[in-house]
């Protein structure tokens, strides 16, 4: 085992490294946990450590910097950088920063691998993919770490370490094997992903220490409120009792949500652009995106500062004439509170869910960004359908308490609407649990976590998140523009735990060798009672969601092309986090690992 355990926040907006060493621990007590102060550019011959390094990509024009303008302590790409000054820079050229690279991680109508970064960049740009700009950031925490702590000691750099990379709770199986990808890719081969709400639990059971035991009992149901930059995630840790002490089961999580702070500071650009004369009219695409950006920061300063009532923005002009060199307003602290409050977290009754927009026949692409801002009704809409599955009874899960996590919260105004509303559904006080530091909480759970791993610690039991389907074309007399219905086999149930596998009960599989085999590929958040080889005729559209299909081509052997081999399927979900599907012939050894199809568009079933 290596000495360091090593947690890695790969934030949206953000990233965060917290280590314990495991020498420091003793008989009784885990090691101390400790936060990485990032050394980074922040401006031109100015390098300094930060807490978090934002998760920002900036790709430099040729001698667009002096020489060793932007160098740091350990030799990197020149013309790249991530980063406090690649956020600050790239805000004026925004057509060459690679912003939210998590968030189109998890886009399956895009391709993932592809060199799509930035999208609106110019034909000029050498553009990276998602993939890559997530395994810039990463590779940056590496040299960061390898700098300070490891020095010359081989054995000591982060590659070596166990780490812990976190993962939005609602990644599918593709997003994931993408991260783990992305990790690989920085050099980091001894990965293990972690959810983030069960992260920051970690970190608060860490701060807590053995305190925690007298703020939950047996029966709670603890709510975990994650709101990022670019997703909003909802955990349920139900507090039950296991040979006469507490234990911790994480029962429930919720959908994808491509909803947060990006989508904020975007309400706030048009607050502020209709304070100017054309409003955001009269913005082109570029202001309109450093204006974007301008508002984030004006946003953060006035959360970091509650005395100030408003604080300037400024958008370059276009061209050299502009009058006054830019478009100068502000933003108020008025503005800041009516738009967040009222247009993110609603007063709503626990019976409103989220409104679905309407698609118009062409779309621009671009992240799919959720169709309803308001949280408050994400929340209710969680909530109720956790009802009928955890069998709570009523038409709402009513948690005991929530724990905030992530940047948003940061505003206390923002997390007591949260609360009052939670409250009012419950028809009593839902406390919050005292958070710790928003912005490394995650980071310092996964530490937590990597010694939870080795015996020292607390640990949250539930397994992989969702269950996992493959569908089965019908065998059905074609019908012209009528495609033959699907069953859902299931291969993973929900729970099924990290390490394990076992073969899927039920029929046999013919595959083509020769030539490519596709599976359809689905996922569920609320069927926790479907065992492995249960095979579903029909269930209800919010029940199942498409995934990323699966697919492999089977090599022909001996001439072979194009014969049916029988198979059955081998679920494996790997101690790393990750998810695996075989075929075994069930005539000869041979077998086949699926590969996720990332290049595909994920689409309801019918």
């Amino acid at each position: 085992m290596s000495r360091f355990v090593v947690g890695i926040d790969l934030g949206t907006t953000n990233s965060a490294l917290a280590y314990a060493d495991t020498r420091a621990a003793t008989a009784d007590a885990a090691a101390p946990i400790r936060t990485l102060a990032i050394p980074q550019v922040v401006g031109v011959n100015d390098v300094a450590e930060r807490p978090v390094l934002p998760s920002f990509l900036y790709l430099a024009a040729p001698k667009e910097f002096p020489a060793g303008g932007i160098d740091l302590p350990w030799e990197g790409p020149g013309d790249r950088m991530v980063g406090t000054f690649a956020r600050e820079h790239g805000a004026k050229v925004p057509g060459r920063l690679v912003s939210s690279a998590k968030s189109w991680l998890s886009h399956a109508g895009v391709d993932r691998r592809g060199a799509i970064l930035p999208w609106s960049a110019a034909a000029d740009v050498a553009k990276v993919s998602p993939v890559e700009a997530s395994s810039a950031y990463l590779a940056h925490l590496r040299d960061a770490w390898n700098h300070l702590i490891a020095g010359q000691t081989a054995d000591d750099r982060l590659e070596r370490q166990d780490v812990f990379l976190t993962v939005p709770a609602s990644f599918d199986a593709v997003a994931r094997e993408l991260t783990v990808e992305a990790a690989r890719a920085a050099g980091l081969e001894q990965v293990t992903l972690l959810e983030e709400p069960q992260a920051a639990f970690y970190a608060w059971l860490a701060a807590q220490g053995e305190r925690w035991r007298k703020k939950v009992k047996v029966g709670d149901l603890l709510l975990v409120c994650d709101i990022g930059g670019g997703t909003t995630d909802f955990t349920l840790i139900a507090v039950t009792e296991q040979d006469g002490d507490l234990a911790l089961t994480r029962m429930a999580v919720g959908e994808h949500i491509l909803l947060g702070g990006d989508n904020m500071d975007l309400a706030l650009a048009h607050a502020v652009a209709a304070t100017l004369p054309n409003g955001m009219e009269g913005l082109d695409a570029t202001q309109r995106i450093a204006l974007g950006h301008a508002c984030r920061d004006a946003k953060e300063a006035l959360f970091s500062n509650p005395s100030k009532a408003a604080v300037p923005v400024a958008v370059l002009g276009r061209g050299s004439k502009v009058i006054g060199g830019a478009v100068k307003t502000e933003l108020t602290r008025e503005t800041l509170t009516r738009v967040l409050l009222d247009g993110f977290l609603p007063r709503v009754a626990p019976t409103d869910l989220p409104a679905r927009g309407r698609r118009v026949g062409l779309t621009e692409i671009g992240l799919p960004y959720a169709a309803d801002p308001a949280i408050t009704r994400h929340v209710a809409r969680f909530l109720g359908q956790q009802a009928g599955s955890l069998h709570t009874g009523g038409n709402f899960v009513k948690p005991s308490a929530v724990l905030f996590n992530g940047g948003v919260f940061k505003a206390g105004e923002l997390r007591t609407r949260v609360v009052e509303v939670l409250s009012a559904w419950a028809g009593e006080a839902v406390p919050s649990l005292e958070a710790t530091d928003l912005d490394l909480a995650v980071a310092l759970g996964a530490a937590y976590y990597g010694q939870v791993r080795r015996g020292k610690g607390i640990r949250i039991r539930g397994g992989v998140p969702r269950s996992y389907y493959v569908g089965i074309e019908t065998a059905a007399p074609a019908v012209p523009g009528i495609a033959p219905p699907i069953k859902a086999l299931c291969v993973v149930p929900l729970g099924m735990e990290e390490g394990t596998e076992a073969d899927v009960p039920g029929p046999e599989f013919g595959l083509v060798v020769g030539e490519p085999a596709e599976f359809r590929f689905l996922g569920s958040t609320t069927r926790r009672d479907d065992p492995a080889g249960l095979v579903l005729d029909r269930w209800q559209p919010e029940e199942l969601q498409e995934l990323a299909p699966m697919e492999t081509v089977l090599p022909a052997e001996d001439g072979q092309a194009g014969e049916a081999v029988p198979v059955r399927l081998h679920a494996h979900v790997t101690e790393v986090g990750t998810l695996e599907l075989w075929c075994n012939s069930t005539r000869d050894p041979r077998r086949w690992k699926l590969e996720f199809n990332v290049r595909e568009t994920s689409e309801e079933v019918p």
